[in-house]
């Protein structure tokens, strides 16, 4: 079974910044992760290999040249082969954009090695957009069936087929899919490895093939960056402070919640 995990490399939230002028994220001097919601598809995918394993995992990641950091963290947890999608004529491209080059390179990739895809993980969003598009949107381009916010799946003894707990706002749904698919992971489906030691010595020596928009065959005029972007940003910015907080004091909690109530009360909140 042969299994491509979508990771992204991601700035640390908590160093975010962003460029007046573009609109862009500054990633320069910026400390990045891999995305959380794709270590928990990449920990999806571990799992099965663990249960067998024939199962093959490549990794596969769009960004600039560091972003080789998280494809060899990957490789160091459970992956066995990654490739770096990068070229500085993909820099701009929205979430529209952005899934036609993922979905090129899948495609790329399955006709090198002659055998397509059985399963495809996201994770259900990244960080840094929160759009939560890439992912379905690759779907759709490689005409896959799909089930986004997956809690819990479990794959048939012939592997022709999952069975996904979907998570909503009130509940959950169960759906029945057949394989090859596209799944997005939700940070309830588990809890990731840690790196192994051997993983990390493992990794460091592994090839990870970098293909710019030549080796997918992609126009860098008409299909890449800004310019086949439809997304424009109107304007990004942290919101100031609302007001200051107020701590309250309490021997319990029923206290504190007394206190609370009251100071809710006064603001005629409630």
């Amino acid at each position: 079974m042969r299994i491509l995990v979508c990771v992204k490399q991601v700035p640390d939230t908590q160093e975010i910044k962003i460029d007046p002028v573009k609109n862009t994220l500054i990633r320069e001097g910026v400390p990045s992760i891999m995305n959380p919601y794709d270590g928990y598809a990449l920990e999806a995918a571990a799992r099965l290999r663990d249960k067998d394993g024939s199962v093959h995992i490549t990794l596969l990641s769009m960004g600039p040249p560091q972003a080789e950091a998280v494809l060899r963290e990957g490789l160091a947890c459970a992956a066995d082969a990654a490739f770096l999608i990068s070229d500085p004529l993909f820099g701009g491209s929205d979430t529209l954009a952005t899934s036609y080059i993922l979905s090129q390179a899948v495609e790329t990739l399955a006709a090198r090695d002659e055998t397509p895809f059985d399963l495809i993980f996201c994770g259900k969003q990244a960080i840094d957009g929160d759009t939560a598009q890439v992912g379905p949107q690759i779907a759709e381009k490689l005409d896959l069936p799909q089930v986004t916010y997956v809690s819990e799946f479990e794959l048939s003894d012939d592997k022709k087929s999952i069975t996904v707990k979907r998570a909503l706002e009130d509940g959950y749904e169960l759906i029945e899919i057949k394989t090859p698919c596209m799944l997005t992971a939700i940070k309830e489906l588990n809890s990731p490895r840690y790196m192994s030691i051997g993983g990390i010595f493992d990794a460091v020596g592994k090839e990870i093939p970098v293909w710019g928009a030549a080796d997918l065959g992609v126009d860098p005029e008409t299909e890449v960056g800004l310019d086949a972007s439809p997304t424009k940003v109107f304007r990004s910015f942290t919101p100031a402070p609302k007001g200051k907080g107020v701590m309250l004091e309490g021997e319990t909690e029923k206290d504190l919640a007394d206190k609370l109530l009251v100071g809710l009360k006064s603001k005629h909140v409630i």
